[in-house]
């Protein structure tokens, strides 16, 4: 590739005479400096801090700092009204937090050893997520998210999974929505700018002084062939050991045609990014995210930000068309669960066939409602062995699954005294021993029922079946972050899902605490430790045009292939990337399989320069060059790391089941032979991993190619094409070599820290810095 082109002398637009709340341009009439770069004349906005995405995460980060006195913010959204926090929900979705009720006893410290209990977390994490939720979540109350109390004033709780206590709340089936659309228009009212249809390219780094490594801007360019820029001095508020820091971020605007008229592309001059993009979910097809919600995980690790624990998701059950977890009341009025071929015929009660016994059928059915996610522990003779049975008709045997809530399981009337005490008990107290699943539904929880009747598709319970599928629903790892949620790049903060701050097991409802707490730390360590400006406006830009020449020739490439003939192939690339992981490193994986899937993207990123064919006149096709992209960087890491797992020894633990010849198949689990194994499929064989490793950190990192991968039609490849022996398996070698390095360390988790808590001690301190250190 060509050296990059010298940018431009920059000019500036006129100030505007006061800025609007919530004004979604990129044009709007506020300070934005101009630079000539590829051939286009690129914005670039300024700002002490750029909050990229518009969930309860980013926006509780973007009041925060607008509370601590850091006014100096803009937010940048692919769209502003998609993601999970947003459109994402169930049943009755949770939010965790400490004791506010009764006389419980609870404490910081209790809360902290809870989460921390879940292994390979990190103890100081666990503890600031726990000493700030009672902070986070009142806050939200006095913004008004009508979390319910009592007439004294004591806010309410119940039990969820993984929890000794009460510490769950809820304000029904979207709590989060409730949340982003409060904390939407305390941001709003605070004027912070925020710039909607801005897919992020990439992230804008440079080496620090005396740091080894990349450049910065290398990191995410070394596909590019670019050196970053300068380095800069090591400064007060990086993180030990940082080797680069942010100097800012490159979008694509989505609102903008690739015509030549106007850049297609805007940058973001920042000290510091809060990364609050949500989970990697266009990784996976059979996905319980909402349409919309992609993240952008992919640039960060170009940056060279490490990720942390990401083998380990949450699966559970959920509807398919629309989206929405299944859990709770759906399943406690215990459904008919039915498969189908896919022309819906051959009509099959499958679970029937390995849980012949009526009244163990159904009880486990109850059960799900609150062991909702797949828990490989209840896997060998438990409620989780009915998300195998599923899995076995859907990706197994290619048939689709429903929920049938008009009739009853196995026989037309309802025989209570066959369940199981615990079931029989619940459903009596709710009044609910009577009639079809969806008349106690209706009877218990009838917003359940009405949820789906507002949902597109629409879905009518009282005589439609519900197509359901064990679904990717959250990433308990993801990017690495310290006790400020700081990563390990400087002035990158990843708060929300994007932040990898869980372990394998988390009680249900932490997430929404956690991301709460997180975007609370990053604005306070921010607002006292990162307030200089951003980078001068030459070391930027030296920065920053590799990044800029390196994704204008991509675009180019793509719409070459085009415009010679080839078929527009980023849908195809986009639906067989997700495909291929939901079907190879799901809830269910093998060596063979993570190697199979390993295999292919591999050989897609290495080639993907030269593989991609996009229509410059589709908004939608550029858009989904650099989505597929990122998606493809984010599935190499994660695949990566599956494999780096397995040879360390992992086994099935969390919400993952790893095939193991040595292993058990699940159980009968009752009768005569409870420990009998069932007739099941070689791949549901497993050993449970025992906490062998709750005690340490998988930590992940990915360095690029120095260059790119030349060859290849914008088809997309079979697999066999890339690996084999002789030439083949020098193809295969060469393919892995141009997709990146990933390596991968292993730590012991951090201890929940034991300080000083005498009280004048904390306070001298406190007044000398406010403990921010």
């Amino acid at each position: 590739m060509t050296a990059p082109a010298t940018p431009e002398t920059t000019r500036t637009t006129s100030p505007a005479a006061s800025r609007e709340a919530g004004d979604h341009s990129v044009n709007a009439t506020f300070d934005v400096e101009i630079v000539r770069l590829a051939g286009y004349d690129v914005p670039v906005v300024s700002a002490n801090t750029v909050i990229v995405g518009t969930g309860s995460a980013g926006f509780c980060a973007a009041d925060r700092l607008w509370e601590f006195g850091q006014e100096d913010v803009v937010m940048v959204a692919d769209k502003v009204n998609a993601g999970s926090s947003r459109n994402a929900g169930s049943d009755k979705q949770t939010y965790y937090k400490m004791t506010l009720s009764g006389g419980d006893g609870d404490s910081v410290r209790e809360m902290a050893e809870t989460l921390f209990s879940g292994g390979a977390m990190d103890g100081d994490n666990a503890l600031c997520e726990a000493a700030l939720s009672a902070r986070g979540f009142l806050r939200l109350c006095e913004l008004g998210v009508p979390f319910p109390q009592n007439r004294y004033g004591e806010f309410i709780g119940y039990k969820t999974d993984h929890d000794p206590r009460r510490r769950a709340t809820s304000v029904g089936p979207y709590t989060s929505r409730s949340m982003v659309e409060q904390l939407e228009k305390k941001v709003h009212r605070n004027g912070t700018r925020i710039y909607d249809q801005c897919r992020v390219v990439d992230v804008v780094t440079r080496d620090m002084v005396g740091a080894a490594g990349a450049a910065g801007a290398a990191g995410a360019a070394g596909a590019a062939g670019a050196a970053g820029a300068g380095p800069a001095a090591v400064t007060d508020g990086a993180p030990d050991g940082a080797t680069s820091e942010v100097v800012g971020l490159l979008c694509l605007r989505t609102d903008v045609v690739h015509d030549g008229t106007e850049s297609p592309f805007v940058l973001f001059r920042a000290r510091n990014l809060v990364y609050a993009t949500g989970g990697p979910a266009g990784m996976y097809a059979t996905s319980v995210f909402p349409n919309g919600q992609w993240g952008a995980s992919g640039a960060a690790y170009r940056a060279g930000v490490h990720g942390k624990n990401l083998t380990e998701w949450q699966f559970g059950l959920a509807s398919t068309k629309p989206r929405w977890n299944v859990s709770g009341t759906y399943m406690q009025v215990m459904p008919r669960f039915v498969s189908t071929n896919a022309d819906g015929g051959d009509e099959r009660e499958f679970l029937s066939e390995t849980i012949p016994d009526y009244g163990r059928q159904l009880s486990m059915i109850f059960l799900k409602g609150y062991q909702w996610p797949f828990d490989i522990r209840k896997a060998l003779d438990g409620s989780s062995l009915i998300d195998l049975l599923v899995y076995q008709e859907t990706v197994l045997r290619g048939r689709k699954v429903y929920l049938d809530f008009t009739r009853n399981p196995v026989q037309p009337e309802l025989d209570a005294s066959k369940i199981s005490p615990e079931a029989h008990a619940y459903l009596e107290r709710g009044g609910a021993l009577f009639g079809t699943p969806i008349e106690r539904l209706k009877h218990m929880n009838m917003p359940s029922y009405e949820l789906y009747l507002g949902k597109n598709p629409y879905v009518d319970l009282e005589k439609d079946w519900l197509e359901v599928d064990v679904c990717a629903q959250h990433n308990n790892g993801g990017l690495v972050v310290d006790a400020w949620w700081q990563s390990n790049v400087a002035g990158f903060f990843p708060v929300g899902e994007a932040g990898g701050a869980h372990g394998i097991y988390r009680p249900g409802g932490a997430a929404l605490n956690s991301g709460q707490v997180g975007a609370t730390r990053a604005a306070q360590f921010i607002a006292v430790r990162r307030t200089d400006e951003p980078v001068d406006l030459a070391s930027f830009n030296e920065a920053a045009a590799p990044l800029v020449e390196s994704a204008a020739a991509l675009v180019a490439r793509a719409a070459g292939r085009a415009a010679a003939g080839e078929p527009d192939n980023t849908g195809e690339l986009l639906r067989a990337t997700s495909a291929l992981m939901s079907e190879k490193a799901g809830p269910v994986r093998s060596a063979q399989s993570i190697t199979e899937a390993l295999a292919q993207v591999t050989a897609w990123l290495a080639a993907y320069d030269d593989l991609v064919v996009a229509d410059p006149s589709s908004r939608r096709s550029v858009n989904r060059t650099f989505l597929v992209r990122d998606i493809l960087t984010t599935q190499y890491v994660y695949l990566s790391a599956m494999a780096d797992y397995v040879d360390h020894g992992g086994r099935s633990r969390g919400s993952v089941l790893y095939t193991d010849a040595s292993g058990h198949l699940p159980q009968v689990g009752f009768g005569d032979d409870p420990q009998a194994e069932l007739d099941l499929p070689e791949i549901f064989r497993f050993a449970l991993d025992g906490g062998a490793l709750d005690g340490v950190v998988q930590e992940a990192s990915w360095t690029g190619a120095e260059s790119a991968y030349r060859g290849g039609a914008g088809e997309v490849r079979d697999p066999a094409e890339e690996v084999g022996s002789g030439p083949d398996g020098l193809r295969a070698a060469e393919s892995r070599r141009r997709a990146g390095t990933c390596d991968f360390t292993w730590r012991p988790v951090r201890p929940i820290p034991e300080d000083d808590d005498f009280f004048e001690n904390v306070w001298r301190s406190y007044r000398e810095n406010r403990n921010i250190v």
